[in-house]
């Protein structure tokens, strides 16, 4: 490893900073031994390490006092991070025309971007992202899948770790990326504002270790997957909130924020990504809709899956893919067909019997250098094979062919025994008043018979760390208040309506927790996209009806189950999680269908904090926003 080393040490000598400018850690030994009048030496051969063991071996000829030890060992634990930078980025928030669909709309964006700024970092560096609000709403943006150890002050979501930017208002979100590799992104966390306020965040390994750990691609391209409204999103949700009923569905997919030659006024509007015939490239897919499940395909062209939410997985291969919203696939892709052009197409994954959904396609183009486009060739790309929209089957096969790259050591054993039922349910209409949902209804949604609702004077983050009363509660139940067969016909009446309430779970810092999430079909059963903001888990299992664990905990995958940030809980199904409470904070859990989120399908972990600062959550930043 090089580092320089100028800007760190005050050297003195001209003659040294001019010849010192870089080196290697074992120049950095023989000037520490040389500053400290130890006789002058010269290692044997210059490494690339960031170790001490390693230093030492180079230079084992060196005699080296025992109280010098513990200063190189400082120094060694110092250039682990001495490759990691820290980037700055500015982010306006702000209305942007934009013409989709042959109509013109002034849409959210940041910096006048649609998709926004893509970011990309280096395992190990910083992030300080200055986000200046000019538009006219309240927004916060969430760093999907960043871990954010002890920083959970820059998670994002409203009213749970920050109050709001309001208008004309600005924050800056501060945080290091530790330990991940691969596709993640951000997104706005307030109302449905990440309809269009969203990017990808691509995470490089870092320039010494190891690279990727499949072949190297020629090159790397974020396909964004996302959803259009033609009207203003925030308009459709404030209205299905004042009646009840469910709101209006999108009139179009995206990707990289074109709909495709398929949809009226659209013929220009379609992403191309050239490519050259025998290149293999990585495609970085990224479910940013914010309603719907997607499968997608490319024509006559295999996937190869090496990493899904930033965790390396072993390669297989496949010809459809299926991301939930907030969901991230990497795939290699071969280029050895033909030299033509081929669609890329996502549509609908629709598991909800009932539900209304947008039954179109996007498209995009993969374009060989063939010339094929030139005006007069008129060669029509080639239309892969997609599945039905009901295609459970296709869903749960894509599912199951994910495994973690290699033998993963399972935390254990199980401190914390959850049991959580995520679903729909029905509040009745006020007494005099007219709902939109069935049968005179309001529609709402809850994980254990709590439907979760945001406070308004502080964040549940801000009022845990200030010892604040009357913000929330820590009465989530661990398992559901009433036993009931989740997945059965006709539930009855009584288990339609949940509690209202700000409650979260409280966990112990270092518990192992294992979750049951259990979908429900007390009304309109669906796949659920379920989320935990600053974790990783592991999936150990997935399957449908009801979970019965004197015969369902055989199946558990303890060998190479795959780590995710967002799990897809099946359509009358069931999925298994397991993580380590390790990082100190307040973290929300929901379901990343927006829709259902808005309904009250969410809840909040508060872990606590550790022993020591390194198990502490960290001070909040001095222009935290206040409510």
């Amino acid at each position: 490893m090089v580092v320089e080393l100028e800007m760190m040490l005050p050297l003195g000598d001209p003659g040294i900073s001019a010849v010192c400018r870089s080196v290697t850690i074992c120049s950095l030994v023989e000037m520490l031994v040389l500053a400290l009048s130890f006789p002058r030496f010269s290692c044997r051969e210059p490494f690339q390490s960031s170790g001490l063991s390693s230093a030492m071996e180079s230079c084992s000829h060196i005699a080296v006092p025992s109280w010098l030890l513990p200063l190189l060992l400082g120094f060694s634990l110092l250039f682990r991070h001495i490759d990691a930078e820290v980037q700055h980025h500015d982010f306006v928030v702000q209305a942007t025309p934009v013409k989709r669909l042959c109509k013109a709309h002034n849409i959210i964006t940041v910096n006048g971007q649609f998709p926004g700024p893509t970011i990309e970092v280096k395992n190990g560096d910083t992030l300080v992202v200055n986000v200046v609000n000019r538009a006219r709403y309240n927004v916060t943006l969430h760093w999907h899948g960043v871990r954010q150890m002890r920083t959970a002050w820059a998670d994002g979501p409203e009213f749970v770790t920050q109050c709001p930017i309001r208008p004309g208002g600005s924050y800056t979100y501060r945080f290091t990326i530790e330990g991940q590799e691969g596709t993640l992104w951000w997104h706005a966390h307030s109302s449905w504002l990440r309809a269009t306020v969203y990017g990808a965040l691509i995470i490089h390994p870092k320039e010494n270790s190891s690279s990727y750990p499949f072949t190297k691609p020629k090159r790397e391209v974020p396909v964004i997957l996302g959803e259009w409204w033609d009207r203003n999103p925030i308009d459709v949700v404030r209205e299905a909130t004042r009646t009840g009923a469910a709101p209006n569905i999108s009139d179009a997919f995206t990707i990289n924020g074109q709909p495709g030659d398929l949809y009226n006024c659209s013929n220009k509007d379609t992403t191309v990504i050239p490519v050259k015939a025998g290149e293999t490239n990585l495609l970085r897919f990224i479910n940013a809709a914010l309603n719907t499940e997607l499968f997608v395909a490319i024509a006559n062209h295999e996937m190869t899956v090496v990493s899904a939410d930033a965790s390396y997985t072993k390669p297989f291969t496949t010809s459809v893919l299926m991301l939930g919203p907030g969901q991230t696939t990497d795939v290699l892709v071969t280029m050895d067909q033909p030299a033509s052009r081929y669609y890329i197409a996502a549509r609908a994954y629709a598991s909800g019997q009932g539900v209304a959904f947008d039954n179109t396609t996007t498209t995009a183009i993969l374009e060989y250098d063939c010339g094929c486009s030139e005006p007069g060739q008129g060669v029509p790309p080639v239309f892969p094979a997609l599945p039905a929209y009901n295609d459970t089957g296709a869903a749960s096969a894509f599912s199951a062919g994910l495994r973690s790259l290699s033998t993963v050591d399972i935390p254990g054993p199980v401190d914390e025994n959850l049991f959580f039922t995520v679903g729909l349910g029905l509040f009745d209409c006020p007494p005099g008043k007219t709902c939109g949902g069935p049968n005179n209804t309001r529609m709402t949604a809850s994980i254990n018979n709590v439907s979760f609702v945001l406070p308004d004077t502080y964040s549940i983050l801000q009022a845990h760390y200030q010892r604040l009363p009357g913000v929330f509660t820590t009465d989530f139940p661990a398992v559901p208040p009433v036993q009931f067969d989740y997945t059965a016909q006709n539930v009855s009446r009584s288990l339609w309506q949940p509690v209202a309430a700000t409650k979260v779970y409280k966990l112990t810092y270092g518990s192992v927790v294992q979750l049951v999430l259990q979908g429900t079909n007390i009304f309109a059963a669906e796949n659920h996209p379920i989320h935990i903001h600053g974790y990783d888990f592991y999936i150990l299992a997935e399957g449908f009806g009801n979970f019965n664990a004197a015969k369902d905990n055989a199946k558990f995958n303890l060998v190479d189950p795959p780590m995710r940030n967002t799990v897809g809980v099946p359509v009358n199904g069931w999925a298994v999680i397991r993580f380590v409470a390790d990082n100190p904070g307040v973290w929300l859990m929901h379901c990343h269908l927006d829709v259902h989120i808005t309904w009250g399908l969410a809840m909040a972990f508060l872990v606590e904090d550790g022993v020591g600062e390194l198990q502490s959550l960290e001070a909040p930043p001095v222009d935290l926003p206040a409510c």
